[in-house]
């Protein structure tokens, strides 16, 4: 098969920019597989090019390239079909509108997938008959405004599958949405097998990594740190991550620290690439996150043999670890079950180093082998399915038109009243 991968920005770094990396590079061992990133603004990807991937890009923004299309004047003008409810929407512009719209029209490959809603959108609305057109998910139904939720409920019909990141996830997409005919599938993300030997659990370090963003509750984890210092003041606790511009999140958690008394003890430590053998010094790894779509970092963690206590928020922690077998989950927000399953582990060298041990053999179900394997066999049977029927889809894609007429209706009408006023 020839499989089609469209991504916002392959140069960048991320989570949906890992997990499509690792996935297009397990499955170019048998099929012919590329990225086309919608922009490009620097001259290699920052997380490394995949292997046996081909590597396009849409919309040159590097200063010094001979292709640069930063000045483009359509660069300029609001896009019209990403949707307006997509966080991403600022970025895109009439010029993606036009370079996206002639690459799925002109588009050969058997499969072409969204990374994204706003992708997933022009997927549907632009690409030409013939490829199976797939809708990655890596948030979550309910973290998208009300009016993105209509966008997808409108638009996907269009589609012919959704995969999402955990079943939880795909039971909201189900039962929630009315989406005819489009197959809904759970596929986690895929994290590879780590390059350095498994932690051996020994050392008195927790680790935890991820963005500093409120959602991640780090001040959970240094309140229930507190806690432990108290009874074991012999252990450390690292926090890996970036912040976003403003600093607000680490200048909280820096004076968290100091009112705790905590300089000693724990430790932002910034963003380290790759995480791996920031994961194999520590024996325990900590998330205490009010909302995972999935949770990279437990999995991440896990392959390292370091046993992970994470709170049960939604989606991913609660189908990735085995309560009390290959890790701990703690309720959401509780600040003393987090500090009582870390000193659980603290506290018991021999379960801490056998729920690392689980927690290594549990993980190998993420390898990218696997999850390739999972997504292939999705693929497979819908191209083997062949194109839909022409009814149905003339049908779809009128109900599609209308929508449209009528959302263009309603914004002609909000502007004319701005200019009313």
């Amino acid at each position: 098969m020839h499989i089609s991968f469209l991504l916002h920005n392959a140069y960048g770094i991320g989570g949906t920019i890992r997990t499509t990396f690792n996935l297009a590079e397990a499955l170019a061992v048998r099929h012919e597989v590329e990225i086309v990133s919608v922009f490009r603004h620097r001259d290699e990807p920052t997380m490394g090019a995949p292997a046996g991937v081909t590597m396009k890009h849409l919309v040159d923004l590097r200063t010094k390239s001979p292709g640069y299309d930063g000045d483009h004047p359509e660069h300029k003008r609001p896009a019209r079909v990403f949707p307006r409810s997509e966080g991403r929407y600022k970025q895109y512009s009439r010029l993606t509108d036009a370079r996206i719209a002639a690459h799925l029209r002109s588009l050969r490959a058997d499969v072409v997938v969204g990374t994204r809603p706003g992708l997933n959108v022009h997927i549907a609305r632009q690409t030409r008959r013939g490829p199976v057109r797939i809708a990655q998910e890596h948030l979550t139904l309910d973290s998208h405004g009300q009016r993105m939720r209509r966008e997808i409920a409108h638009r996907y019909p269009l589609l012919d599958a959704v995969t999402t990141v955990t079943e939880a996830d795909a039971r909201s997409y189900r039962e929630r949405l009315e989406l005819p005919g489009v197959r809904i599938e759970s596929v986690p993300n895929s994290v590879p097998a780590p390059l350095v030997a498994p932690a051996d659990c020994a050392g008195k370090w927790i680790v935890a990594a991820g963005r500093l963003t409120r959602i991640k509750r780090y001040d959970l984890l240094v309140e229930a740190f507190s806690k432990v210092v108290a009874a074991r003041p012999d252990w450390r606790l690292r926090i890996y991550g970036s912040g976003d511009a403003t600093g607000n999140e680490r200048n909280a958690l820096r004076a968290l620290i100091d009112e705790r008394a905590l300089h000693n003890h724990v430790f932002l430590m910034g963003p380290a690439n790759p995480l791996e053998p920031e994961w194999v010094k520590g024996s325990i790894a900590a998330v205490t996150s009010s909302l995972e779509s999935f949770g990279m970092t437990i999995v991440e963690a896990m392959r390292c043999g370091v046993p992970v206590v994470s709170t049960d928020c939604p989606h991913g922690p609660g189908e990735i670890i085995e309560d009390g077998v290959d890790g701990r989950l703690v309720p959401v927000g509780d600040v003393d079950a987090i500090a009582d399953a870390l000193l659980s582990l603290i506290e018991d060298d021999e379960l801490r180093r056998r729920t690392g041990m689980a927690a290594l053999a549990a993980s190998a179900r993420f390898d990218p082998a696997r999850i390739a394997e999972r997504h292939e066999a999705v693929f497979t049977e819908l191209v083997a399915r062949g194109e839909r029927s022409r009814v149905r889809d003339a049908v779809l894609r009128g109900r599609a038109a209308l929508y449209d007429a009528v959302y263009s209706l309603r914004r002609l009408a909000a502007d004319l009243l701005r200019k009313g006023k």
